[in-house]
């Protein structure tokens, strides 16, 4: 019997071609036509108001804590006014048209006035008086557009970035505020808005090439700028601590303002101000671009100016002694409030059938 040797034995090939190893596609952060990611998105298409990001609630804590901080301050000032005169819990429009409190609360709980700074030395008002609104009408205002503002602001570049800029632009804003500020109190909360909107025009303008529908960006920036300006030209409110935190702001937004965090669209919604870009390769090369000598010139000019407005702070530099027309751009005068320089109007505590005058220029009562 003969033996199948394996040559005779009937058998199966099945020949195995390799897969040609090819190196996974790369994964762009700015998220390119391949990646599974860019599907929910238009493409090149990168809103600067993240209204159709998927958003988390996380992204904003910074911009809520402040918000509340305000609130807190808000209402402690009107529970203040209203336990202290035993009266209305807000002044009569032609004491406060921003439907407030008295000038003697607002000084009481750390608004800022030259007698304090010049005189007593309260540095530390300093730091209250940008936690201080001057009525209902003001913090309706400022709380929004702090709101609509910073929250973009923190979704785009962090919470870090827009934290420094916003407590940096509120501590400039209130030096610069103490070297124009009168014997009336004035709240200088306004000026941390004025530090974002600074801040969000340098970084439109440091972003340039990344951004289209400028013009409408550009717009945002400057009615939200003129609705608060005009609303600083009531009592209580300083324009001067506002003008210096929208330069603080402008001069930071250069040195903080780069590479902003480009997240996942979502599906069939459109923002506000959108990025432009060809290809992810543009966009990370146009987010990259570091202009160190504009950082270093920027940090540089916001360095001298508060080193400067300490020392003048210090020196107790009055600049309305060189400047007499600059009241006008802190309040206009109007036979519906007063913008004197020292307060002739009287406030009237009324208990069971008494009747009590003060007076706010001197404090004097009947």
């Amino acid at each position: 019997m003969e033996e199948a040797t394996p040559a005779n034995q009937p058998h199966t090939q099945i020949e195995i071609k390799p897969q040609s190893e090819e190196a996974p596609p790369p994964i762009s952060p700015s998220l390119g036509n391949n990646h599974p990611e860019s599907i929910n998105q238009p493409e090149g298409r990168f809103p600067f108001f993240k209204s159709r990001y998927r958003q988390r609630s996380s992204d904003t804590w910074l911009i809520s804590i402040f918000v509340i901080l305000h609130l807190l301050a808000f209402i402690t000032t009107m529970l203040f006014n209203y336990f202290s005169l035993g009266s209305a819990l807000f002044q009569p429009l032609s004491e406060n048209p921003l439907l407030g409190p008295s000038a003697s609360t607002l000084e009481k709980v750390g608004a800022l006035q030259r007698a304090d700074l010049a005189q007593n030395h309260r540095t530390w008002r300093l730091f209250v008086c940008p936690w201080l609104h001057a009525g209902v009408i003001h913090f309706a205002i400022n709380i929004s557009c702090i709101i609509f503002v910073g929250i973009h602001l923190e979704r785009d570049y962090g919470p870090l970035r827009i934290g420094i800029i916003y407590l940096l632009s509120a501590f400039f804003g209130s030096l610069v505020c103490s070297l124009f500020v009168r014997n009336s109190p004035v709240v200088t909360s306004s000026d941390a808005l004025f530090g974002l909107l600074g801040a969000m025009l340098s970084g439109i303008i440091r972003n340039w090439k990344v951004y289209t529908n400028k013009c409408a960006a550009l717009a945002v920036v400057f009615i939200v700028f003129a609705i608060n300006f005009l609303l600083g030209l009531l009592p209580y409110i300083d324009n001067f601590a506002n003008i210096g935190a929208f330069m603080s702001g402008f001069l930071l937004g250069f040195v903080f303002l780069f590479t902003p965090q480009i997240r996942q669209l979502s599906k069939n919604k459109a923002g506000l101000f959108e990025y432009s870009v060809k290809s992810s390769i543009n966009l990370k090369q146009k987010l990259k671009l570091d202009r160190p000598i504009l950082r270093s010139v920027s940090l540089l000019l916001f360095i001298i100016l508060l080193v400067g407005c300490l020392e003048a702070v210090f020196r107790g530099i009055d600049i309305n002694h060189y400047c007499g027309w600059c009241t006008f751009i802190d309040c206009i005068p109007s036979k519906r409030w007063n913008c004197n320089d020292r307060t002739n109007a009287c406030e009237i505590m009324t208990s069971n059938s008494d009747l009590t005058l003060t007076c706010l220029r001197n404090g004097n009562f009947r």
